[in-house]
């Protein structure tokens, strides 16, 4: 069996237990902001995080006699920087850990005691006294769960597996093997990797032994492969092998370096997903990125020098094929609803994954457009996760054009009246335009929830839900709202729909849609983006 097959047999996202899970969503709502994509009118990034504010702290000990003692703990207040390996130094000293999940975007994780004792030990310490992780004060609390749900060997706490799952979270700039080889192989020796484009980026690496993806993933488990993006978050693997057929992009066997690379046909088919590691993405005005693999020169899990050998035994091919990434910063979108799509409904939808400056519908290919973005990196991004989607019961085909811009000829009118050509270089509804702003965006797949912001007080959930009647898009199933600074002059929250389709359409419709409220001078725009909640 290949390791796709044995892939589409296992669960699509390894995730904790339904409560637990449900747990972290509670646990800092405003982490839903930050999975949102932000423009310069949204509120500030902390606005919504009161759940753990001082005055809750001081009541975190009457909340832990509330929850029944578990060996599971949930720890709070993690910084950014946080990576498995700190929490098992800083909690190992309360008793054996045998798992630990990480949850990177809400600073939070799991971590589970072999004994309840040393659960009570952890969880009593810190009620009374700081306790640092990474140099950060932490908070602690029973969690509802006895036991964190493991992918493989649900018998065994602390069996491990030598194939570890990577999910990058918010992928903003491309991930190859040649990537996570140069992330993973300075802790231990790398046998082979494959990865995945569904549902997001994925994807499994075979270290030499399972202590060596042990190390690997106490190291890399909540880390940025580039700062702010990239963040790896790492689970055990189903497979304990992986079957790779062919060297390239997105799989590589490290130990037949002579295997056979895909070749590439010409014409329109789909690009490779992110193209190869970019070597001077400041240029494109995103601003310089850190090294790969931030580890300290001192980490105790790289491997020292003599462990390492002085040059890659099986080095990457230096063809100019392999190595370049999609040439053009121009997409092609067929597949487009003819009376539904248009210029600025493009826009709404593809701006979630880079600049856009010009939008046109071609003439001569009816219900195809092309879509000049910012860069070809944003280009990858759009093709990556809007590629064979349904719009309008239709399925977008996007893909790289040959062309390397958009001409404004023949601009025609579409059939809902509006023109099939327009330039948002100027809009400020563009969401990367400076390295600030890029940098809030979480690059999130497709998902039936909705994240909305930028609204006025005043919008109740039955207006939200009327929007959607007057628009003829599908209304939400379920609503959330999330708590506000009194000073704040706009609201934050969540909408659920009854599948991806519905969040789309939704989205495509009514995102940048100007609220306008009496006697407000100027109008609000209501920004919607993907969730990284995947229910409510």
């Amino acid at each position: 069996m290949s390791v796709l097959e044995e892939y589409e047999r296992a669960p699509k996202r390894l995730k904790v237990s339904a409560e637990d899970e449900e747990e972290l969503e509670e646990g800092e709502e405003s982490d839903s902001a930050s999975a949102g994509l932000m423009g310069d009118d949204e509120e500030d990034e902390g606005q919504s995080r009161a759940r753990w504010s001082s005055a809750d702290r001081k009541d975190s000990s009457s909340e832990t006699h509330r929850i029944a003692p578990s060996p599971v703990v949930h720890v709070r207040g993690l910084c950014e920087s946080v990576v498995e390996a700190d929490l098992v130094e800083a909690l190992e000293k309360f008793g054996n850990i045998c798992y630990v999940m990480m949850m990177p975007f809400k600073r939070q994780a799991l971590v589970e005691f072999e004994e309840v004792q040393s659960a009570d030990r952890c969880v009593a310490c810190g009620s009374q006294e700081p306790v640092y992780i990474a140099g950060q004060q932490a908070y602690f609390n029973y969690s509802t769960s006895k036991r964190i749900t493991r992918p493989t060997n649900a018998d065994d706490p602390n069996s491990g597996n030598k194939v570890l799952l990577l999910s990058i979270q918010n992928p903003l700039y491309p991930i190859t093997t040649d990537v996570l080889y140069t992330v993973c192989n300075p802790i231990g020796n790398v046998l082979r990797i494959v990865i995945f484009k569904r549902n997001g980026i994925q994807a499994m690496v075979e270290f030499e032994s399972i202590q060596n993806a042990q190390k690997a993933k106490a190291a890399l488990n909540g880390a940025d492969i580039y700062a702010g993006c990239c963040t790896l978050k790492i689970e055990y693997a189903r497979p304990s092998r992986l079957n790779v057929i062919r060297n390239d992009n997105d799989s590589w066997d490290y130990t037949k370096p002579f295997l056979l690379r895909r070749e590439r046909g010409k014409g329109r088919q789909r690009q490779a997903i992110l193209g190869e590691h970019p070597s001077s993405y400041s240029d494109n005005g995103y601003g310089s990125h850190c090294p790969l693999l931030p580890l300290p020169g001192n980490n105790r899990f790289k491997r020292g020098s003599h462990d390492v050998p002085e040059v890659v035994a099986y080095p990457l091919p230096q063809t100019s094929s392999y190595m370049s990434h999609a040439s053009s910063s121009v997409a092609m979108v067929s597949g487009l609803h003819p009376a539904k799509m248009n210029c600025t409904r493009i826009f709404n939808l593809f701006c979630l994954y880079g600049n856009i400056e010009k939008v046109k519908f071609m003439k001569s290919v009816p219900g195809t457009a092309l879509v000049e973005m910012g860069d070809e990196y944003a280009v990858d991004r759009a093709i990556t996760h809007l590629n064979s989607i349904k719009v309008f019961s239709k399925r977008l085909n996007v893909c790289v054009s040959k062309q390397h811009a958009v001409i404004p000829s023949q601009v025609f009118e579409l059939e809902d009246g509006s023109s099939s050509y327009k330039d948002f270089a100027m809009t400020r509804n563009n969401r990367f335009t400076s390295a600030g702003q890029a940098s809030k965006n979480i690059i999130q797949p497709p998902s039936c929830v909705l994240h909305f912001y930028n609204v006025p007080p005043c919008i109740s959930e039955d207006d939200l839900q009327r929007l959607c009647t007057e628009h003829d898009v599908p209304g939400f199933i379920k609503y959330k709202v999330f708590d506000a600074k009194p000073s704040s002059k706009t609201i934050s929250g969540l909408l659920e729909f009854d599948s991806k389709t519905h969040a789309v359409e939704v989205l495509t419709v009514l995102n940048h849609y100007q609220i306008r409220i009496p006697n407000g001078s100027n109008p609000y725009t209501l920004k919607l983006c993907f969730s990284t909640s995947s229910h409510l």
